[in-house]
Protein backbone atom coordinates (compact mmCIF):
# COMPACT_ATOMS: atom_id res chain seq x y z
CA UNK A 1 0.00 0.00 0.00
CA UNK A 2 1.32 3.47 -0.87
CA UNK A 3 1.73 6.26 1.66
CA UNK A 4 -1.06 8.15 -0.10
CA UNK A 5 -3.46 5.23 0.35
CA UNK A 6 -2.38 4.94 3.98
CA UNK A 7 -3.06 8.62 4.56
CA UNK A 8 -6.45 8.38 2.83
CA UNK A 9 -7.51 5.30 4.81
CA UNK A 10 -6.29 6.72 8.12
CA UNK A 11 -8.17 9.97 7.48
CA UNK A 12 -11.37 8.13 6.56
CA UNK A 13 -11.04 5.87 9.60
CA UNK A 14 -10.70 9.00 11.75
CA UNK A 15 -13.86 10.46 10.20
CA UNK A 16 -12.15 13.64 9.06
CA UNK A 17 -12.50 15.53 5.79
CA UNK A 18 -9.55 16.80 3.80
CA UNK A 19 -10.60 20.31 4.79
CA UNK A 20 -10.58 19.46 8.50
CA UNK A 21 -7.12 17.88 8.30
CA UNK A 22 -5.80 20.80 6.28
CA UNK A 23 -7.11 23.28 8.84
CA UNK A 24 -5.56 21.38 11.75
CA UNK A 25 -2.17 21.20 9.98
CA UNK A 26 -2.23 24.73 8.57
CA UNK A 27 -2.02 23.62 4.93
CA UNK A 28 -4.44 23.74 2.00
CA UNK A 29 -6.97 21.06 1.19
CA UNK A 30 -5.16 20.63 -2.12
CA UNK A 31 -1.99 19.73 -0.21
CA UNK A 32 -3.84 16.94 1.62
CA UNK A 33 -5.25 15.75 -1.71
CA UNK A 34 -1.77 15.70 -3.30
CA UNK A 35 -0.41 13.67 -0.37
CA UNK A 36 -3.26 11.16 -0.66
CA UNK A 37 -2.78 10.87 -4.44
CA UNK A 38 0.99 10.32 -4.03
CA UNK A 39 1.71 13.46 -6.06
CA UNK A 40 3.78 14.91 -3.21
CA UNK A 41 4.93 13.76 0.22
CA UNK A 42 4.46 15.41 3.61
CA UNK A 43 7.68 16.42 5.32
CA UNK A 44 8.69 14.59 8.49
CA UNK A 45 7.15 17.21 10.79
CA UNK A 46 3.83 17.09 8.96
CA UNK A 47 3.99 13.28 8.94
CA UNK A 48 4.38 13.28 12.71
CA UNK A 49 1.47 15.69 13.08
CA UNK A 50 -0.65 13.45 10.83
CA UNK A 51 0.20 10.39 12.91
CA UNK A 52 -0.83 12.24 16.08
CA UNK A 53 -4.03 13.47 14.45
CA UNK A 54 -4.94 9.96 13.34
CA UNK A 55 -3.87 8.41 16.68
CA UNK A 56 -1.25 6.22 15.01
CA UNK A 57 2.47 5.89 15.41
CA UNK A 58 4.51 7.08 12.47
CA UNK A 59 5.35 3.46 11.67
CA UNK A 60 1.65 2.53 11.77
CA UNK A 61 0.80 5.44 9.49
CA UNK A 62 3.40 4.43 6.94
CA UNK A 63 2.27 0.80 7.04
CA UNK A 64 -1.41 1.51 7.74
CA UNK A 65 -3.57 -1.45 6.77
CA UNK A 66 -7.23 -0.85 7.51
CA UNK A 67 -8.19 -4.51 7.48
CA UNK A 68 -5.50 -5.42 10.00
CA UNK A 69 -6.46 -2.50 12.26
CA UNK A 70 -10.12 -3.52 12.17
CA UNK A 71 -9.25 -7.11 13.03
CA UNK A 72 -7.05 -6.00 15.93
CA UNK A 73 -9.86 -3.77 17.27
CA UNK A 74 -12.41 -6.56 17.01
CA UNK A 75 -10.11 -8.93 18.88
CA UNK A 76 -9.41 -6.33 21.56
CA UNK A 77 -13.15 -5.74 22.03
CA UNK A 78 -14.11 -9.42 22.13
CA UNK A 79 -15.15 -10.56 25.59
CA UNK A 80 -13.41 -13.54 27.16
CA UNK A 81 -16.69 -15.48 27.05
CA UNK A 82 -17.05 -14.97 23.30
CA UNK A 83 -13.35 -15.60 22.75
CA UNK A 84 -13.63 -18.98 24.45
CA UNK A 85 -16.24 -20.00 21.86
CA UNK A 86 -14.13 -18.96 18.84
CA UNK A 87 -12.00 -21.55 17.08
CA UNK A 88 -9.04 -19.25 16.35
CA UNK A 89 -7.22 -21.94 14.38
CA UNK A 90 -10.06 -22.06 11.86
CA UNK A 91 -10.52 -18.29 11.86
CA UNK A 92 -6.89 -17.56 10.90
CA UNK A 93 -6.46 -20.38 8.37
Amino acid sequence: MSLGNSLFNARKKSGLSQEAVAEKLGVSRQTISKWELDETLPDIRQSKRLSNLYHLTLDELIDFDMDLKEIEEIIANTSEEKEARIDWSSAWS
